[in-house]
């Protein structure tokens, strides 16, 4: 039954005959004869039959055959958790006998491939979750179904090797916020929106989306990857400061209201900032940062807001969970500043350093000092050590954390070589390691010796 009249031209009367089985108004509208309307109500799924949602599909089916179209986007909407694009089961049971059809979409090959631990795939399921679309979309692990990131499969749908990843009937999609737009548009009718309700929201959202994912998830393998670099970064020590003054940023971009990062409602922000946020407050710790102080006020009270969700709880679980097994696999274990410390005594270059003792210095930087020898092996004799000595107490010790620290004091040694007037008659660079080869303070320092005619072998 209809309770408006359709008018339509006669190739378009089966459609319309077709969807007088549903109860409730109904028009369409044509791309090329814009006379009829545009509205299609849908009634609530609990008050339509089965035959109904047969009737319906049928209507869509001929409605696409025949170029019907609907600018406002009905025939796409939800209907009893079906879509017209999504996989449309139904089943009609009569004569004593069990009849099913199906008309399939791409719901089947629509799959995230991703990991619990991954803080950039957690903001794709964060998606999934607020949508409850895990119907439409499977999480599977690259892992156990495609021979893992590097195996030719995986590389020929993601050359880059990294998840997530997600595979459409269209192809494969990479980068985690191109996966969470492409979800939030063709799931737009599923769940909240997620991008915000006015544009103040969305402004905001957008600035925090975009700063996390260049000036935070860029550094935030100094916080549990083994050698640097990170990023520009050469050291951890660097790379940790950087992701301090960062968090900092982000504070500030926070919503001053709340209760979400972008203000009253969740948005993509939220789901790419806390798995990140997760990370930062099960590693930072074990780098001696304060766990109170790692969040802003503002961001602390999102986290723990956002945590107590359904959502949130459960990307915590698989997150955290997936940093615990690192926990007992001993992941930290190796990594300085972390699981390996510099317990060497201090030296007296710790008190040149701090100024308890006086040194003649002639060039300092943000990593290094230069000072004349008090007991000088040559007309020039300067010594340059590292302001941080981070185990490198002599030279046998050192490893890819210091490959740019050592990289620095040779062309530092270059720098004070040139200054002090060496560079034209030459200069000799020495570095001793250990007592047999005469290092008599053990913490790393280069010998910068000229004035004089060198002889060969060295003493």
């Amino acid at each position: 039954r209809t309770s408006h009249r359709v008018t339509s031209p006669p190739h378009r009367c089966a459609c319309a005959c077709t969807c007088a089985c549903i109860r409730g108004d109904l028009s369409w509208t044509s791309a090329s004869s814009p006379r009829a309307c545009d509205a299609l109500p849908i009634p609530a799924a609990s008050r339509m039959s089965k035959l109904a949602v047969v009737a319906l599909a049928l209507a869509m089916v001929a409605c696409q055959t025949h170029g019907l179209v609907a600018p406002s986007g009905p025939l796409s909407r939800r209907v009893g958790g079906l879509r017209m694009r999504s996989l449309l089961t139904f089943a009609a049971v009569g004569g004593g006998g069990r009849a099913t059809a199906s008309m399939t979409g791409d719901t089947c090959s629509t799959t995230l491939y991703d990991i619990p631990v991954s803080n950039n795939g957690a903001r794709c399921r964060a998606v999934l979750y607020f949508k409850g679309i895990e119907d439409q979309v499977k999480i599977e692990s690259p892992m156990k179904t495609l021979g893992g990131l590097r195996s030719e499969e995986y590389l020929a749908l993601n050359p880059q090797g990294k998840m997530p990843l997600l595979t459409t009937e269209a192809g494969p999609i990479a980068e985690s916020d191109v996966i969470v737009r492409y979800l939030l548009d063709k799931y737009s009718e599923f769940g909240p929106s997620l991008i915000g309700a006015t544009l103040e929201e969305r402004t905001r959202a957008e600035s925090i989306s975009r700063h996390h994912d260049m000036y935070i998830t860029t550094i935030q393998g100094c916080m549990y990857k083994p050698v640097p670099p990170f990023a520009s970064f050469g050291t951890r020590t660097a790379a940790l400061k950087e992701l301090r003054k960062q968090l900092d940023v982000l504070e500030t971009l926070t919503s001053d209201s709340g209760p979400y990062l972008a203000g009253p409602d969740p948005t993509f922000a939220d789901a790419a900032v806390f798995p990140t946020m997760i990370f930062c407050m099960h590693s930072l710790p074990k780098f001696d940062w304060a766990e109170a102080e790692i969040l802003g006020p503002k961001l602390a009270k999102w986290y723990a807001m956002f945590k107590s969700t359904d959502v949130g709880q459960r990307i915590f679980d698989e997150v955290q969970g997936g940093l615990s097994a690192w926990d007992e696999r001993g992941r930290w274990d190796t990594i300085r500043g972390a699981g390996v410390r510099d317990t060497a005594e201090a030296t007296l270059f710790d008190k040149i350093l701090s100024g308890d003792i006086p040194s003649t210095n002639v060039y300092e930087d943000k990593l290094c000092l230069a000072f004349k020898d008090i007991n000088p092996a040559a007309p020039a004799h300067i010594l340059i050590i590292p302001k941080a000595r981070n185990g490198l107490t002599s030279l046998h010790f050192a490893d890819r954390e210091h490959q740019e620290l050592l990289g620095h004091l040779m062309v530092t040694a270059s720098k004070v070589a040139e200054q002090e007037g060496l560079a034209e008659d030459g200069f000799r660079v020495v570095i001793n390691d250990g007592a047999k080869a005469a290092q008599s303070v053990f913490h790393l320092h280069v010998h910068v010796l000229g004035g004089r005619e060198m002889t060969w072998p060295p003493g």
